[in-house]
C-alpha cells in the first residue's frame, strides 16, 4: 500500500514539475505552446502516468471487474439451474397432484359402484322378505280360513242336529251327534271344492 502512494505522489510531482519550472522561469504554464521541451515532458509524464495507472489502477481495477463478472455470471448460472430445478419439482407436484386426483377420482367412482351393489342387494334381500312374509300370511289365511270353515260346518252341523231333533222329538245320542256332524263336513267340503 505504502508502494501505491509512493508512486502515486512521484506521478503528481511529474506532472506537476513542468508547469512549477515554467512558473519559475516567468513564462506561461501552457502545455501545448509549442515548446519542444514542453512536450517532450508531456509526453514523459503522460507515459509515467499510463505506466503508473497501468501497473496500479488498472490491473487491479480489471481484476475486480473480471472477478465481479464471473461472480455475476456464476449468479446467474445458479440462478438459471435453481430455476430449472424448481420448474421440474413444480412439474413433478403438479403431475403427483394429478395423480392424486385421478386415485381419488376411482376411489370415488369404485365407492358408486359399491354403494350401488350394496342398494341393490338390500331392495332384492328387502324384496325376497316382503316375498316370504306375503307367503306365511297367505298360508296363515288359508289356515285359519280352513279352520273358520270347520268351526262354521261343526256349528252347522251342530244347529242342524238339534233343529233335526226338536223336528223328530227325540234326542240324538253322541255316536250318532258325530257321525251326522262328520257326514255334513264331507258333503260341505265336497260342495266347497266343487
Amino acid at each position: 500500500m505504502a508502494k501505491k502512494t509512493l508512486l502515486t505522489a512521484l506521478a503528481l510531482c511529474l506532472l506537476v514539475a513542468p508547469a512549477t519550472f515554467a512558473a519559475a522561469e516567468g513564462g506561461e504554464s501552457n502545455l501545448f505552446a509549442g515548446d519542444l521541451g514542453n512536450a517532450v515532458w508531456t509526453l514523459v509524464i503522460f507515459l509515467l502516468a499510463v505506466f503508473v495507472l497501468g501497473k496500479f489502477a488498472w490491473g487491479p481495477l480489471l481484476s475486480t471487474l473480471q472477478e465481479r463478472e464471473g461472480f455475476i455470471r456464476e449468479s446467474l448460472e445458479s440462478a438459471k439451474s435453481d430455476r430449472e430445478e424448481a420448474e421440474a419439482r413444480l412439474k413433478e407436484y403438479t403431475d403427483k397432484l394429478d395423480e392424486a386426483r385421478a386415485e381419488a377420482s376411482a376411489i370415488v367412482d369404485e365407492g358408486r359402484r359399491d354403494a350401488e351393489v350394496v342398494k341393490a342387494t338390500i331392495e332384492q334381500e328387502a324384496r325376497d322378505e316382503a316375498d316370504n312374509l306375503i307367503e306365511r300370511a297367505k298360508r296363515e289365511i288359508d289356515v285359519a280360513k280352513a279352520t273358520a270353515i270347520r268351526d262354521l260346518y261343526e256349528q252347522s252341523a251342530t244347529m242342524a242336529t238339534e233343529i233335526a231333533s226338536r223336528v223328530i222329538k227325540r234326542e240324538v245320542s253322541a255316536a250318532d251327534h258325530e257321525r251326522l256332524v262328520g257326514e255334513m263336513i264331507d258333503e260341505l267340503g265336497d260342495q266347497d271344492l266343487n
